[in-house]
């Protein structure tokens, strides 16, 4: 499956949802995310694991948890405390593509400098 921006669908085979989440909510949570897969696709796509969960749900302490597993890198957590769900899962996304941009680099080869 091919998604409209020309990405795998990565997210779409191996997004969990996590507690909090039903069933009924993964086209919005697969939209909000959507960014998300331009940044995973460098992995193969059945070593990748994302999952997103959120804990006390639309209360005081509502905090949306997006965590990914990437072959390579230490498992990689973003969260936010946003009360509008939507807001919450795009700031976690934009987090987590950070977590992940930073690995990326930290991973590149360095060129070796003399001085």
């Amino acid at each position: 499956m091919t998604s409209t921006d020309g990405t795998s669908g990565i997210l779409d085979g191996r997004l969990r949802l996590g507690a909090g989440f039903h069933a009924a909510e993964r086209p919005t949570v697969l939209r909000d995310l959507g960014a998300l897969e331009r940044h995973l696709a460098a992995w193969d796509r059945d070593a990748v694991d994302v999952e997103v969960s959120v804990r006390d749900r639309e209360g005081p302490e509502q905090q949306i948890t997006l965590e990914a597993w990437l072959p390579g890198l230490p498992p990689l957590v973003a969260k936010s405390r946003a009360k509008d769900m939507d807001r919450a899962l795009i700031e976690a996304r934009k987090d987590l593509i950070r977590q992940i941009e930073d690995e990326k680099d930290r991973h590149k080869p360095r060129k070796h400098r003399r001085g």
